[in-house]
């Protein structure tokens, strides 16, 4: 069981992990900063544009690279080689490999969600710092045990929710705006984002020259090979296995990680959980789902595009493109210099970098990364099962109810088993 989280503890804990990567000699001003060696894993799409656009330089070097298809592969291991002259990357099929290196620092996880959990908890057993894409985990108990995983370990985590620090100080606007008692009491969050997972049924395709098929399938069920789950080849699009429960969370759970994250954000719930989960009104519906915390305040699957705060003094809609209040005083009204104030990073990756260097805690630790994707997994439960749910978040479990306990995880394949267990 994860025992529950304070505030205080939550930044102490992440701190002392920083600190225990800080190099003295940097400490003491003698030398610059060594770069933070990384490994790559699951160079597809989005690991390709992590190593393009914030591992290949700014104080990173990336050492090694895994994927299960030998075409991204090669691609990655040349990326890295030509934006890194006279570094040899390293390049292996199996994560395990990358890990046990002497010559990698931290791992970026950027493979498919059913594999998220196994590669942290192998990271972290290995004393790896862990940069892990969203949504954190495929189940709610694989979120339960990357937290204590990742202190036991010491490490410093960042989970990939990117909205907290980039794209234009939108989201930091908006959710000082609440915090700081804006729109009156919050009321109901509405988050926009695509649709709950659904079993996947794809045909049989041939299989792709190259692509170690069994070992993409990992821990899921297996199944013939399908190109939208793996794209042939070096490919510029996100695959579809988001739409699948074997592998990921549906739309709800790729976008959700996102807008739900920043809905936590805003309402002080880091480290902390809903209490009750009930299906759409309408039975069958895609949307309407919704989660109540123990104040009342509910967050409700679907509205427009984004993460939109309703309180009894103003409506607050925040998206990566805009953000609007009504009345739009609460926008134009500067806050007080008392005001609560959260932190601003240009960079995802680069506080990522100063927290492993010593420079204060991640933004997105394992608890907000494990917090915010539980929001997705409860919802997509209730989407299931068709029927309301009693959550417990400090036991991470559904009190008395066998039938939705047993969804916490799944029986994976032999072989695939989780680390540890």
């Amino acid at each position: 069981m994860t025992p529950p989280l304070t505030r205080r503890a939550f930044h102490l804990g992440a701190a002392a992990s920083a600190l225990s990567a800080w190099s003295p000699a940097v400490a003491l001003g003698r030398q610059e900063p060594s770069p933070v060696r990384v490994a790559v894993i699951g160079p597809g799409k989005r690991g390709m544009n992590l190593m393009r656009n914030a591992f290949l330089g700014g104080g990173f070097q990336v050492t090694a690279v895994c994927d299960v298809d030998a075409n991204r592969l090669a691609a990655a291991k040349a990326l890295a080689e030509e934006r890194q002259p006279g570094t040899e990357c390293f390049a292996t099929t199996r994560h395990e490999e990358a890990m046990d290196r002497a010559d990698v620092d931290a791992v970026v996880i950027a493979t498919p969600d059913h594999w998220h959990a196994h590669q942290i908890l192998d990271a972290a057993a290995r004393g790896k710092h862990i940069y892990c894409e969203k949504p954190l985990t495929l189940t709610l108990r694989e979120a339960q045990l990357a937290i204590p995983a990742v202190r036991k370990a010491g490490v410093v985590f960042q989970t990939g929710s990117q909205q907290r620090t980039e794209f234009s100080q939108r989201f930091v606007t908006a959710c000082e705006m609440v915090r700081n008692g804006r729109l009156g009491d919050i009321l109901t969050v509405h988050v926009g984002v695509g649709d709950p997972a659904v079993a996947c049924d794809l045909p049989a395709e041939e299989l792709e020259p190259g692509l170690d098929w069994d070992r993409w399938l990992g821990p899921a069920p297996a199944r013939p090979y399908h190109s939208d789950l793996s794209p042939r080849g070096v490919h510029g699009h996100y695959p579809s296995w988001r739409r699948y429960w074997e592998y990921a969370g549906g739309g709800l759970a790729d976008m959700g990680a996102h807008h739900f994250d920043i809905a936590m954000w805003g309402l002080r719930r880091d480290g902390s959980g809903p209490t009750q989960v009930h299906p759409p009104s309408v039975h069958g519906a895609r949307t309407g789902a919704s989660v109540v915390f123990d104040d009342g305040v509910r967050m409700v699957h679907g509205g427009m595009s984004g993460t939109t705060f309703i309180g009894t003094q103003g409506v607050l809609p925040v998206d990566r493109g805009r953000i609007d209040a009504s009345p739009a005083s609460i926008l134009e009204d500067p806050l007080p210099e008392d005001a609560e104030r959260l932190p601003r990073h240009p960079s995802h990756a680069q506080d990522w970098l100063q927290a492993i260097r010593g420079e204060g805690p991640t933004t997105c630790p394992v608890e907000v990364g494990a917090g915010s994707v539980a929001i997705c997994h409860l919802l997509n439960l209730t989407y299931r099962l068709g029927r309301p749910l009693t959550w417990d978040p400090d036991r991470w479990e559904f009190p008395d109810d066998a039938e939705a306990n047993a969804l916490l995880d799944y029986e994976r394949r032999e072989g695939y088993e989780l680390p540890g267990s």
